[in-house]
């Protein structure tokens, strides 16, 4: 064993830069998975640091029990509280203070006239709360408000829209309400509670704003006196809270908190960041794995010697394995200081550009640190077992070989399993997707497609690299004959080496086509459902925002240029025991501006105990017209309601809709998502544009868009999306482009004695160099191939998957320019990865060349 590691270090030390690529590949691998574990933990950190400042003060929170949880959202609508209660409240032994949190939705609009915040972060508005320890906020500058329009902002918000105490603006609640500036809050020390907005107001104002109705309030925050523990004070309040309000403790508010932001935003990206993780490691798997295969091919003869000197096959493995300890365990570690400068940089990087990221310092768990570590370990170990066993197998009588240049070739055995695993990945693909969609079996079968191009690999690639490289030789000559068959002669290194880029190519194409595949679905609903001329909307995503004002489109039916103009409200309730989110219309408007399909019953007729639903909804609740319907509203009343109307299409209607009278008596802070409007005959749009803008700029200046505009503006976060994934893809990609690199010069070593011969006969030095780099793009150019096409593939089945576990009709799309680019970014890769290697083989020195053995 001591003799095995002896002479592992002895061949590391004297090839060092055979395994600078799987060095990289592992360190970049492991820098990714530990940047990322260390990111999460300090993310989950810092948010329960920040709630837990946001409550510090508060040992008790009162509010109602019940709580309406629509699909596909985590955190419930509650029916508000008394502001009267906090009165009772104060009088319960123990308690120091209890006064009422009113908040709901408030954007300020900044000095040049735009909305702050509102891209992911909530926008928040609120009472400021008089007593200091449970009002989270610190007055920094100025005085807290005392009158109506007066009102506290914190101080990141105010350096974001270049606002100063004194300044008079507009306040979307979503009515525009006039402000005057007179504080400057901070929160915990900095300038606000991540990069969320608050305004805070008199209490009167908050009440006249954000609730439906004075005297309520979303919860009472209630302050313990001395020796009070926050049990012990939920204890003494639960007695004299009526039924359907309870009190929970500042430390379980502050958890609720938290648990919500990880299971809406939290969870997501680092389960995201952990995919692409696993993508870069499996990436860095075929480039270490190559590694590995092409030193042992190259060291027969020298393993030959050790067995024929008396060395076992243990031994001559072990030394192998030892090798790739060596490099795993060092790379690894130098990978856990590179995850950790990740880390530092997207702490850095992502608050520059409006995500929702708290400050705090890094938090390194040792679980962030082992995982990672044994993972990068595991992955290269795993890589060079099989090139680890295959040299153990060396027969000595190899020591009499001439040369140890790998050419194996794919088996007949490869071929036939290849193709199985390809009919199995074909069969349950399209059973997934169009037989009995299932989203399971059809990413099962995807999984098997991918294992199938790997298993096919060098099957496809003699193949492949002829029919690619076959125009090389009209136009590089004999230069480029040469790269052709240097590219044949051993068709499992080609493909291997080809498949970690092939991967990432075929990652990135995935999410292209999906991407386009969105877009073309979003363009594909508002062109077959909305039939207005142009669309009034809040563009956002996340929880900011503060939506349009209910009486938006009562103004713009005012214009002379204008036939109908609706707006489209939101509301939650329980169906029938099940919550829903309501659209609340003028339903005889909606059915003039949208598109709805076929129309069972009379939209004309809803009236206030009037429900329409679409088809789908309809027949999954047995719903037809005429059947009744029990609507829970949040306000805890209950109501009867008859179905009038069963519609066919709901990508932007909804999938309930009622009257705006019906919803009166139960709504919350009053808002609308979208003013759809259509002209009048002989009206053109650009005319008719800007009449709706000039009154949209009365209401806080929302955006004015044609169709076409309010398409691709719906469309925008697609984009943001694929800029991460490109983003993340490209370490994926990078690590391919080592492998390649790393394989080159891995075989300009073992043909070192054909290049000095093809120099002495005549082959200059630009055409060596040529030579290299033509074969590194013909790699290049097999792996993007095959990426490509794995790419589109697997877009499809997304997408078709996606149309059968969703009520909306998916459209499927190929990109053509977009995946042009991708396949020339992965061609010239292919040539940047060759330059190296290629300026290596040209400074090899001809006469000891040829003396190689």
């Amino acid at each position: 064993m001591n003799a095995a590691v002896r002479l592992s270090v002895s061949s590391l030390r004297a090839h060092k830069r055979r395994f600078a690529g799987t060095f990289l590949a592992v360190f970049l691998g492991v820098a990714f998975l530990a940047g990322t574990l260390v990111m999460g933990d300090t993310l989950r950190a810092s948010f329960d640091t920040m709630f837990g400042d946001a409550t510090s003060g508060t040992d008790a929170v009162v509010r109602s029990a019940d709580t309406i949880t629509t699909p596909g959202e985590s955190q419930g609508v509650r029916q508000p509280v008394p502001t009267t209660l906090a009165d009772t409240l104060a009088k319960v032994p123990g308690v120091a203070a209890a006064e009422p949190d009113i908040e709901g939705a408030g954007q300020l609009v900044g000095k040049n006239g735009k909305p702050i915040g509102g891209q992911g972060p909530p926008t928040l508005a609120g009472n400021w709360i008089t007593d200091p320890e449970l009002n989270p906020y610190r007055l920094a500058e100025g005085r807290a408000p005392r009158k109506s329009g007066e009102v506290v902002v914190n101080r990141g918000a105010a350096k974001k829209g270049d606002l100063a105490l004194g300044d008079t603006t507009t306040l979307r609640t979503p009515d525009p309400v006039k402000v005057t500036i007179v504080g400057l809050a901070t929160f915990g020390g900095e300038d606000g509670m991540a990069q969320v907005t608050f305004t805070g107001m008199t209490r009167a104002d908050a009440e006249k704003y954000l609730t439906a109705r004075p005297g309520e309030a979303a919860s009472i925050k209630v302050r313990a006196g001395p020796g009070v523990g926050e049990k012990a004070l939920v204890d003494r309040l639960t007695p004299v809270l009526p039924k359907g309000v309870e009190a929970i403790t500042g430390q379980e508010s502050a958890q609720e908190n938290t648990d919500m932001i990880s299971s809406q935003f939290l969870n997501v990206f680092t389960t995201l960041l952990l995919v692409f993780s696993g993508i870069a490691l499996l990436v860095a798997t075929f480039s270490i794995h190559n590694t590995f295969a092409i030193v042992i091919a190259q060291r027969t003869r020298e393993n030959a010697l050790l067995r024929a000197l008396g060395a076992s096959r243990r031994q001559v493995t072990t030394t192998t394995l030892v090798e790739a300890t060596g490099v795993a365990v060092t790379a690894s570690a130098a990978g856990l200081a590179g995850g950790i400068g990740i880390a530092a940089g997207l702490q850095a990087l992502f608050p520059a550009i409006g995500f929702p990221f708290p400050d705090g310092d890094l938090v390194i768990s040792a679980l962030s640190m082992a995982l990672p570590l044994a993972v990068g370990i595991a992955v290269c170990l795993g890589s060079a077992l099989l090139p680890a066993v295959r040299a153990g197998r060396t027969a000595p009588l190899a020591a009499l070989r001439e040369t140890a240049v790998d050419t194996s070739a794919a088996s007949r055995t490869r071929a036939v399993t290849g193709l199985g695993i390809a009919a199995l990945a074909m069969a349950m693909t399209l059973s997934g997707v169009l037989v009995s969609p299932s989203l399971w079996t059809a990413a099962l079968g995807a999984v098997l497609a991918l294992v199938s191009f790997v298993v096919l690999g060098p099957v496809a690639s003699t193949t492949a690299v002829r029919v690619l490289g076959g125009p090389l030789d009209k136009l590089r000559g004999v230069t480029g004959g040469l790269a052709r068959r240097n590219a044949l002669r051993s068709p499992k290194r080609t493909a291997a080496t080809a498949s970690a880029l092939m991967i990432g190519v075929a990652v990135v194409s995935l999410f292209t086509v999906f991407g386009a595949s969105l877009k073309a679905t979003m363009d594909q609903t508002v062109s077959r459902s909305f039939a207005g001329d142009v669309a009034v909307s809040t563009p956002s995503f996340g929880a900011g925002g503060s939506g349009l004002s209910p009486r938006l489109a009562g103004a713009v039916q005012r214009l002379p240029e204008v036939d109908t103009a609706v707006g489209l409200g939101r509301g939650v309730a329980e169906v029938d025991g099940r919550g829903r989110a309501l659209t609340v219309t003028d339903p005889v408007a909606l059915e003039r501006t949208f598109d709805l399909g076929k129309v069972d019953g009379s939209l004309r007729d809803l009236g206030t105990d009037g429900l329409a639903v679409t088809r789908t909804e309809a027949e999954k609740q047995h719903l037809t017209t005429g059947s009744k319907a029990q609507l829970a509203f949040t306000d805890s009343k209950k109501e009867t309601f008859t179905v009038r109307a069963v519609y066919g299409r709901s990508e932007l209607a909804g999938d309930y809709v009622i009257t705006r009278a019906a919803w009166a008596p139960h709504r919350t802070q009053d808002a609308d998502t979208l003013v759809a409007v259509s002209f009048k005959d002989g009206v053109d749009t650009a005319t008719g544009k800007a009449a709706v803008q000039k009154v949209a700029a009365q209401y806080g200046n929302p955006e004015v868009q044609t169709r076409d505009e309010y398409a691709q503006s719906s469309a925008g976060g697609i984009d943001m999306m694929l800029t991460l994934v490109y983003a993340l893809l490209a370490l994926a990609v990078l690590i391919a482009l080592l492998g390649i690199a790393n394989t080159l010069t891995l075989a300009i070593h073992e043909r070192t004695r054909e290049l000095g011969l093809l120099r002495a006969v005549g082959q200059t030095r630009p055409q060596l160099r040529a030579m290299v780099r033509w074969e590194s793009i013909l790699v290049a150019a097999f792996g993007t191939a095959g990426g490509l096409g794995l790419g589109a593939f697997l877009g499809w089945v997304l997408v078709k998957a996606s149309d059968g576990a969703s009520d909306s009709a998916f459209a499927f799309a190929v990109p053509p320019v977009q995946l042009l680019i991708v396949a020339l970014v992965g061609l010239t890769a292919g040539a940047l990865a060759g330059l190296r290697p290629a300026r290596r083989a040209a400074r090899l020195d001809v006469l000891r060349a040829i003396a190689t053995e």
